[in-house]
C-alpha cells in the first residue's frame, strides 16, 4: 500500500466528486493511495451533533470544538496530523514532495471562524496554508494539498519524469506549452519549437521560464 490519507471534516460530501475523478480516482484504484473521509459529527455526544460553539472572549462566528476532533484523530492509526489553516506554513512544491513520503497523512479541515487552538497546540504536527487568502473552510485547501502531494507518489503519474520539468521544480515557473495546429487564427507557434534543435529548444525553455518568473514572481 502507498500513501494513506485520512480526511477529517464536517462536510464529507464536499469530497465525493473530486476524489472520484481523474488521476485521484486511478491512484486509489491502483492501490497507490488510500483516502478515507471521517465525519466529525460522528464523534459528537449530543442529539444535535454539535461540533461548534461561540468563541470565548466574544466575537463573530463560531469555533469548532476540540472534543470531536481529538476523538476522531485518536481513533485513527498514527499519522502526520495537518491542520489546514490560513496562518500555517505555505504549501510549496518542495513541501508537497516531503509530505508524499509520509506513510499516513491526517488532514483536518477547519471551518467557521476556525478550530479551538488546543487542537493546533496539542494534536497537530503541522499547520499548512495554500496561500494568503480566506476560503469558506479547509475542505478546498485539503483537496489542493491532496492533488499536490499524490502526484509525487511513485506510479501515480504516467510519466514520472514530467515532474522534473514542472513549475517550481527548479524555483522557476514553467515555460509556455504549445501543441497542434502550428498556426491558429494567424497566431503561430514559436519557430524554435519546430526547429528540431533540441539543445536550442531547451535553452529557449530555460530562458523563457526565467523571464516569466522574474516578471510574475520577483519583486
Amino acid at each position: 500500500m502507498g500513501l494513506s490519507i485520512e480526511l477529517v471534516t464536517l462536510f464529507p460530501e464536499f469530497f465525493t466528486s473530486p476524489l472520484n475523478e481523474s488521476l485521484i480516482k486511478k491512484a486509489q484504484e491502483a492501490g497507490k493511495v488510500s483516502i478515507q473521509i471521517h465525519n466529525l459529527r460522528d464523534y459528537t455526544h449530543d442529539r444535535h451533533k454539535t461540533a461548534d460553539d461561540r468563541p470565548f472572549g466574544g466575537g463573530a462566528g463560531m469555533v469548532m470544538k476540540p472534543e470531536p476532533i481529538f476523538e476522531c484523530v485518536e481513533s485513527l492509526p498514527k499519522g502526520w496530523v495537518v491542520v489546514l489553516d490560513p496562518a500555517g506554513e505555505r504549501l510549496t512544491q518542495k513541501l508537497a514532495e516531503k509530505l508524499s513520503r509520509k506513510k499516513r497523512l491526517i488532514l483536518i479541515a477547519g471551518h467557521y471562524e476556525g478550530i479551538d487552538h488546543r487542537v493546533h497546540e496539542q494534536l497537530a504536527d503541522q499547520e499548512i496554508s495554500i496561500g494568503d487568502f480566506i476560503t469558506m473552510g479547509g475542505e478546498a485547501p485539503a483537496l489542493c494539498l491532496i492533488e499536490a502531494v499524490i502526484r509525487f507518489v511513485p506510479g501515480v503519474l504516467g510519466n514520472q519524469d514530467s515532474l522534473k520539468h514542472e513549475s517550481f521544480h527548479s524555483d522557476l515557473l514553467e515555460y509556455p506549452q504549445y501543441t497542434r495546429p502550428r498556426e491558429y487564427r494567424e497566431w503561430k507557434v514559436p519557430d524554435i519549437l519546430i526547429s528540431g534543435h533540441h539543445k536550442e529548444v531547451e535553452k529557449w525553455r530555460r530562458e523563457t521560464a526565467r523571464k516569466r518568473t522574474v516578471k510574475r514572481r520577483k519583486s
